[in-house]
């Protein structure tokens, strides 16, 4: 049985089965409030994946044929799909990934809007275009384009499930790829359900988008496969082994690792509004947010009074796995070691610990983390340099906003960040100076819901951009093409040329561009 008709046992996307004799071996994915298996999925060995990308091939090439307006046709049927079933795929991402649907809801919205964006634009970014040719080729007419790279392999993260992902998946299929999609082990169901959706708005084209499922291995054997691209999302340390994995075929890689991203709060800054940003930004989605805000410095203006505004909110903040929670469990238990690890080196270091009024004591597991501010951290403490992933914050006072932008930048992250000033001048030149990929001014992770702009970090939080131009030329070659219109009476590209002909471009040259200015 092939790999593909291994996925379309999925008869309820939702629940995630598979036909457990699909493969010699199988993993669960379970609810991380609760404990419940979602689903049994297939380990994907070398095999599978091999002939999965083979397939790829096949449909990337039909994909490409269908032009921008084919492709918009079926990425739009795809779109409205998603969005006409947005509840279904929360709930689902709500029980495997843990985070409350409402925000599951926010999430897939993002996603659509992006794949809105990508089918919009991809003609007017990859298309043919002509071009100068400049003096030395004004007899050729110059051309450029952007082709597709054939298949693209996405591997994906926990956290943001659909969103992320999504950002190359969408791209890529924009672009004119076949895509190969491996979830992370912890999220294979919501992957499944994406690959399910594709199939049913999309039947003429079903391995244009398909998906593979286990752990690294998988996840090698994807990079091994021969794609044209591999796009990885995740932390730096699995990144360097996948870069190491690409390199054996000399597969171009797309990394979007980690970050420290750190808030700035000015003189005169709206102190409220920053506390607010500062605690949704650190706490949402339980803190495992790759953008998330986990630093703050604040100048010591308004130091005393945005520590009061955060506390203040701290308080009403609930983990839990109700509606009414603010954030759900830690979807992958060994983070929540992490955690754990990184507010008890930070408490050893003297830094002050707050919480809110959540009682850990009647959390239903381990898998659930109070929301935790930390004060007077030192600048070297691994609370600090060091991602934690979890809803945590530490705040540290500044003279000046010069001092907080060189804290900020002394990070080998630099994925994302955030300004607070009422200065329309000052917010921007911090935001431009700030060390990162994307900066927010007077809000937190704004950039990421806007399709137009490119999103990638600098540093140990990767390189290469998804969204935006940038994204879909990511999935791209460049294309140049010359084509001769008329024949010079002297051809410099020719052994036939006269002797003198070198002298007078030299000449020509010289009056051109050898005056100085």
């Amino acid at each position: 049985m092939s790999l593909v008709d291994q996925m379309d046992t999925v008869t309820d996307a939702s629940a995630g089965s598979v036909d457990r004799h699909a493969t010699t071996e199988t993993f669960e994915s379970t609810n991380p409030a609760s404990g419940a298996v979602v689903g049994v999925f297939p380990v994907h060995d070398a095999d599978a994946v091999r002939e999965t990308v083979a397939r790829g091939r096949v449909a990337a090439r039909q994909w490409a044929d269908l032009g921008y307006d084919g492709r918009g046709t079926r990425l739009s049927a795809f779109r409205g799909y998603l969005a006409r079933r947005l509840h279904e795929l929360a709930d689902l991402v709500h029980r495997e990934n843990g985070k409350p649907h409402a925000d599951a809801i926010l999430e897939i919205t993002l996603a659509i809007d992006h794949l809105a964006w990508a089918g919009g634009h991809a003609r007017k970014t990859l298309g043919p275009r002509k071009v100068n040719a400049g003096m030395l080729a004004a007899n050729h007419a110059a051309y450029l384009e952007y082709q597709p790279l054939g298949v693209v392999g996405v591997i994906g993260p926990w956290n943001y499930p659909v969103f992320t992902p999504m950002g190359s998946i969408a791209y890529a299929l924009a672009a004119g790829n076949a895509v190969v999609f491996k979830p992370s082990e912890y999220t294979p169901a919501v992957g499944a359900w994406l690959a399910a959706a594709w199939r049913a708005a999309v039947p003429d084209l079903p391995d244009a988008f398909q998906v593979v499922t286990g752990y690294g291995e998988t996840g090698a054997a994807l990079c091994r496969a021969g794609v044209g691209k591999l796009a990885f999302t995740g932390s730096a340390p699995t990144g360097r082994k996948v870069m190491a994995t690409c390199a054996e075929t000399l597969t171009p890689v797309l990394m979007e690792l980690g970050g420290k991203d750190a808030m700035i709060v000015d003189d005169d800054a709206d102190v409220t509004a920053a506390a607010d940003a500062a605690v949704w930004g650190a706490m949402s989605n339980g803190g495992q947010t790759c953008i998330g805000i986990e630093r703050v410095y604040a100048t010591s203006a308004v130091y005393d009074r945005f520590v009061a505004e955060v506390t203040e909110q701290l308080r009403t903040l609930r983990p839990g796995s109700d509606d009414a929670a603010s954030y759900g469990p830690m979807t992958m238990a060994s983070q929540t070691d992490v955690v754990k690890r990184h507010l008890a080196d930070a408490a050893g270091a003297g830094a002050r610990v707050v919480r809110g009024d959540a009682d850990p004591s009647l959390f239903p597991n381990e898998n659930y983390v109070p929301p935790t501010v930390l004060l007077d951290v030192p600048e070297d403490n691994v609370a600090v340099r060091e991602e934690t992933f979890g809803p945590t914050l530490t705040i540290t006072k500044v003279r000046d906003a010069e001092e907080a932008l060189e804290l900020a930048n002394n990070s080998a992250h630099g994925l994302g960040g955030s300004v607070f000033s009422k200065s329309k001048e000052r917010g921007m030149d911090l935001a431009r100076r700030m060390r990162s990929g994307m900066t927010s001014v007077n809000s937190v992770l704004t950039f990421a819901s806007v399709p137009a702009l490119p999103f990638g970090g600098v540093g140990d939080s990767g390189f290469g951009r998804i969204h935006g131009e940038d994204g879909l030329k990511e999935f791209t070659r460049a294309k140049a093409i010359t084509r001769q219109r008329i024949a010079l009476p002297v051809n410099l590209m020719s052994f036939g040329r006269p002797a003198s002909a070198a002298d007078a471009l030299a000449r020509v040259m010289g009056m051109l561009h050898g005056r100085h200015r």
